[in-house]
């Protein structure tokens, strides 16, 4: 399934291809700066960015930009992640060097003219408004900020409303110049693309006009270790929302796939994940509860979150200490511990289906690690995870006094 084909631009810039028979291509720019390349005075910059590379460049308006694919029945987006911020099309193959000409044009001519600004800020303060209103999607930022206390992993993608009001054009180049680099981003292509007609094109659009950079600052630290914590906010909510966990594994580490798959058994997608048939299956005391992992360069969080009525929080909280501890001192059976697999592998296996998905993921991993994603070499790692492995990253990271509490209500 792997089948890549690969190439590396003068300027640095790298490319990666996956062939398709599919008549729609997905494509786009993936580039290593988000969140955590933030610079002290920046919070908030790299998703700030994001929204205005749309506003303008040195050859388009925004106009110009919106239906430059869009009147082709095409899709233009972007996001911005804690280590990255990806901007990316669908659209039809004949149209291929349109969306390679607008999206080389919008990530490296940007010029963030100030009376975009002074719309767009707004616009990206109402979005931060809306965030606050959700406090099940809320949470996670408050969480993910106890855990990375004092550092920019922590911090809120959106950013400071008053604080944003405050960016100029000035301020948007200065970051774009550090990081929107040829050599600190990736050209990915899903698609039924000749590649060497590929490479011919994004080359073509690379040199046109080609902007001035400036050379990175060294990556942030790796985040220092902070004691585990417990916090209760009256946010004055009808529900209750309560996530629990702690800092766990980086990309590179070797227990993040039993990780992976642990995480898969106590609370992934399935309705027949441990916490949901203990919390809402067994016991009806809510709606959703799930478990996440997310996994960076040189570190990574693994948590537990549910929404229950105020009156439930303790109880919920017993069960889910319950299902941890089961995991912790229990080892998994044989034919648990290979249900477990063909579960998540078949998961796997489903999502590579949605195709823009996959696309977005072989392009990342490619960007950070310079690995051509590999499915099958991804079933082979779990298949090779044993009961020792489970019960070790259980022992690890469950234990009672290395997990954070956080609770609004």
């Amino acid at each position: 399934m792997a089948n890549y084909n690969t190439y590396t631009l003068d300027n640095g810039l790298r490319i990666i291809h996956k062939p398709s028979v599919a008549e729609v291509v997905y494509c786009g720019y993936q580039i290593a700066a988000g969140t955590r390349d933030e610079l002290p005075g920046e919070e908030g910059m790299a998703h700030f960015c994001e929204h205005l590379t749309f506003k303008g460049t040195e050859h388009r308006n925004a106009i110009q930009i919106i239906n430059g694919l869009e009147q082709l029945g095409g899709d233009l987006n972007a996001f911005t992640n804690k280590e990255d911020t990806t901007f990316y099309a669908a659209i039809q193959k004949e149209h291929i060097a349109k969306a390679i000409s607008l999206l080389t044009d919008m990530v490296f001519h940007s010029t963030y003219p100030q009376h975009e600004i002074d719309k767009e800020v707004e616009v990206i303060c109402d979005e931060i408004e809306s965030y606050n209103d959700s406090p099940a999607e809320l949470i996670y930022d408050e969480f993910e900020n106890m855990l990375f206390e004092g550092h920019p992993l922590g911090h809120n993608i959106l950013g400071n409303a008053d604080q944003l009001r405050t960016y100029k054009t000035a301020d948007a180049l200065r970051f774009v110049k550090r990081n929107y680099r040829p050599d600190n981003a990736i050209f990915f292509v899903y698609g039924n693309v000749d590649f060497k007609r590929l490479v011919k094109m994004v080359e073509k659009a690379q040199t046109f006009g080609q902007a001035p950079t400036e050379q990175q600052p060294t990556l942030v630290d790796k985040p220092t270790a902070v004691p585990a914590k417990s916090l209760t906010k009256d946010i004055g909510s009808h529900q209750a929302h309560v996530m629990l966990g702690t800092r766990s594994y980086d990309i590179h580490h070797p227990l993040r796939i039993p990780l992976y798959l642990l995480n898969n058994i106590l609370g992934g997608p399935s309705m027949n994940a441990r916490l949901n048939l203990a919390l809402r299956e067994r016991n009806g005391l809510v709606y959703t509860v799930e478990s996440t992992m997310v996994s960076y360069s040189d570190t990574g969080m693994w948590s537990i979150y549910f929404g229950c009525d105020p009156h439930d929080v303790r109880k919920c909280l017993r069960l889910v200490r319950r299902e941890l501890d089961k995991v912790m001192q229990k080892p998994l059976s044989d034919n648990a511990l290979q249900k477990a697999k063909q579960q998540l592998k078949g998961q796997i296996a489903i999502a590579c289906d949605n195709r823009e998905q996959f696309a977005l993921d072989f392009g990342k991993s490619f960007l950070h690690y310079g690995w051509e994603k590999n499915v099958e070499k991804l079933f082979d790692s779990i298949d090779k995870v044993t009961v020792d492995d489970v019960q070790k990253v259980a022992n690890e990271l469950f234990a009672a006094d290395k997990l954070s509490t956080l609770i609004f209500k």
